[in-house]
């Protein structure tokens, strides 16, 4: 009996996860004013939930799933999946929180036997990652509120991907003050994090500090700033990281500024530079190399890949120029820019799908899916 399931067998999670991403993309329109499918509409008080917890969640849990190879650790995907579908059907928000919170339990069982199999301070970094996410589930089903989980799943975001960055510092010549540094920044990250439940005004400022500390880290200590050099995915994926470290870099500023409390002018920006500039500029990078070791399909590479990085961009200068100027509708072109360019991405991936199964050239091969190579 395989320990492991079928490439077949993990679609469905995957369908869940673009089904919330849909749903979390219309009903962040409908908080900006715009009329969207009624489904849509109902979930705009959810929209953190189904992008952080539904979407984000289930991603990085079924990859993690898949470079375990072992049967339980999909049930962290599929309860991310089922709990962003129960917010879908209107089902009690509880269950929805009870679910994000078995998901990320079980992928921080899975993070923490993958440090029982290879110590070393990245594979410790995605299992801090995960615990941030458990955290921040936590404190959202004992009632604390929506707002005072965001902080800890942002450093579930950030820290999973830098994690997965600090690995290949190893094929760099050895810089002595790497290391250290990095786990400055990412103290300073989860102290904030932890301070933000009692003392908010402090705790999110010092949170700030660690993201803006932890951008400085990737933007000095990064392979991708070499692999900016080369051709070809290799370049387009070290392009897509040291542009999203800018954007982290962007929004850390605007959280020193205030911008992670609510309601303050600067929030949209805070958070966006993150999850758009920042987590999805490195979906687009490594979607072509994540996606064929989950669903084992090639995916070659084509120069089209730079159009929605491109617009990406773009469109979220234009939201935040619309928050600086007080400008509703500049930000909400820039909000509509942001959702043709996450089309844009996906209708990418799928037309080079289909290249790749007429027998175009796959991307890369690589021997443990878990791992980024770029």
């Amino acid at each position: 009996m395989t320990r492991d399931l079928s490439p077949p067998a993990r679609i469905p999670l995957l369908v869940f996860a673009l089904l919330s991403l849909l749903t979390g993309v219309l009903a962040g329109l409908a908080r900006l004013g715009f009329s969207v499918p009624a489904f849509g509409a109902a979930q705009a008080g959810s929209h953190a939930a189904l992008m952080v917890c539904a979407f984000f969640g289930a991603v990085i849990s079924l990859e993690r799933a898949v470079a375990l190879a072992s049967l339980w650790a999909y049930l962290a995907p599929a309860a991310a999946g089922i709990g962003g579908m129960v917010l879908l059907a209107g089902g009690p928000l509880w269950a929805a929180q009870s679910l994000f919170t078995a998901a990320s339990l079980v992928l921080l069982l899975g993070s923490v036997r993958v440090v029982q199999r290879q110590f070393a301070l990245f594979t410790v970094m995605l299992a801090v990652g995960a615990a941030c996410w458990l955290l921040g589930n936590l404190a959202w089903l004992a009632g604390a509120g929506l707002h005072s989980a965001v902080s800890f799943w942002l450093a579930f975001l950030v820290l999973t991907i830098a994690g997965e960055r600090l690995e290949l510092t190893r094929f760099l010549p050895a810089r002595r003050a790497a290391p250290p540094s990095f786990i400055a920044a990412v103290i300073l990250v989860l102290a904030g994090a932890l301070l933000a439940t009692v003392h908010s005004a402090a705790g999110l400022t010092l949170f700030a500090a660690g993201l803006l500390a932890l951008a400085a880290w990737l933007l000095a200590f990064d392979i991708a700033r070499h692999n900016a050099r080369q051709r070809g995915l290799t370049r387009f994926i070290a392009l897509c990281l040291l542009s999203g470290y800018l954007w982290l870099a962007a929004g850390a500023l605007a959280g020193l500024a205030g911008g992670f409390a609510p309601g303050h002018a600067l929030h949209d920006i805070a958070l966006h530079a993150i999850t758009l500039g920042f987590v999805f500029a490195m979906v687009f990078g490594h979607a072509p190399i994540i996606f064929p070791a989950v669903a084992k399909v090639k995916i070659p590479y084509h120069p089209a890949f730079y159009l929605p990085l491109l617009l990406l961009h773009a469109s979220l200068a234009v939201r935040i120029a619309g928050s600086f100027g007080d400008s509703l509708a500049l930000r909400q072109w820039g909000a509509l820019a942001n959702t043709a360019a996450l089309a844009l991405f996906i209708v990418t991936m799928v037309v080079s799908v289909v290249r790749g199964g007429r027998g175009g050239r796959p991307a890369v091969r690589r021997r443990n899916p878990a791992r980024h190579r770029q």
